[in-house]
């Protein structure tokens, strides 16, 4: 089925609600809708439809303030932005919505997609936007003491923009009371019918989590009843950094994604720019690119070959695995 009939079978189904196609260089069917209708026209293309679309592989937002041409596409103040992706068609489908306003909102897809609920509290944590009916709408990669919202246009992009940080008795205390796991904010009890339930921190900095993840542990005796995952202690902001760079610039903040097959980075966004702008590689580029790629991603396999062998206590491993590491990098 092409994108003009699925197109087709969604404008019938849902009239006016489906408000305009927009024409994108890659080629994604890109409709916009009715922000008051997103439930029932996601539901429709997960449930419904034929060979549907299961998966919800992204959901973000884009701040549309300051922008001056809108290219015939609905005048929007804040964008929301779903991709769907059907197995069984082999395809995507790209759907958005205009929300109008300084503190806009739109209805949560949890419902829908369990998985929908991580998204929507990033988008409500970088953009503001509120989504309504989401069971735990708090931030999720800045503070819950944190003041504004990272993605929006007016949000400084530097420090220097900004007076020098002050960490005041008043702001360590709120930001200390923020970090108090309460178990009953995520629906968790403190005590069974015959015991208290203990909560314990595994993380940040733990050598099973790379200072990367912070999980509370809900714990019955020696049984883990539940387990709440706490992310962000990674989190550079590259999305911000890009708003002031170049197409070029941008290039070596790709390789920072991963600093042991870089390249893998600098690929996939090099070739999404490429595709905007209409670029044709030469035959010889695209040959060094996949050379370049298998050899970085086999280099960042013997990193972690070598290094789980060592922590479990072999350490001939991993001098073999780095060897050959050395010589992929001459």
């Amino acid at each position: 089925m092409d994108d003009y009939s699925l197109a087709d079978i969604l404008k019938q189904k849902f009239g006016e609600s489906i408000i305009a196609q927009q024409n994108t260089a890659d080629n994604i069917l890109t409709l916009w809708i009715d922000p008051d209708k997103n439930k029932a026209i996601l539901s429709y293309l997960k449930n419904e439809i034929d060979r549907p679309f299961r998966l919800l592989y992204d959901i973000t937002a884009i701040d549309e303030r300051r922008r001056t041409n809108r290219n015939g596409q609905p005048a929007s103040d804040f964008t929301m932005v779903y991709h769907l992706t059907s197995f069984e068609r082999n395809e995507d489908i790209r759907i958005k919505a205009a929300l109008i306003g300084e503190k806009p909102s739109i209805s949560s897809i949890t419902n829908i997609w369990t998985s929908a609920n991580w998204y929507e509290r990033e988008v409500y944590d970088m953009f503001g936007i509120n989504f309504k009916g989401h069971p735990h709408l708090i931030r999720i990669l800045m503070p819950q003491s944190w003041k504004g919202h990272p993605l929006r246009k007016e949000y400084h992009a530097r420090a220097t923009e900004v007076e020098p940080y002050v960490l005041e008795e008043q702001m360590r205390e709120i930001a200390d009371e923020t970090l108090i796991f309460k178990p009953e904010n995520w629906g968790l009890k403190k005590q069974s019918e015959d015991a208290d339930f203990m909560f314990l921190n595994i993380g940040p900095q733990h050598p099973g989590t790379h200072g990367l993840l912070r999980l509370i542990l809900q714990l019955d005796g020696e049984d883990i009843v539940d387990i709440v995952p706490d992310i962000g202690f990674h989190h550079r902001g590259a999305e911000k950094m890009g708003e002031r760079q170049t197409w070029h610039k941008y290039i070596p903040y790709t390789d920072r994604i991963d600093y042991l097959s870089g390249v893998m980075n600098n690929l996939a966004y090099l070739l999404s720019v490429e595709k905007l702008a209409g670029i044709e590689i030469p035959a010889r580029a695209n040959v060094i690119r996949i050379m370049m790629c298998e050899l970085f991603r086999i280099a960042s396999h013997l990193v972690w070959l070598g290094t789980y062998a060592q922590d479990l206590g072999q350490m001939s491993p991993v001098f073999f695995a780095f060897n050959d590491r050395e010589k992929i990098f001459d």
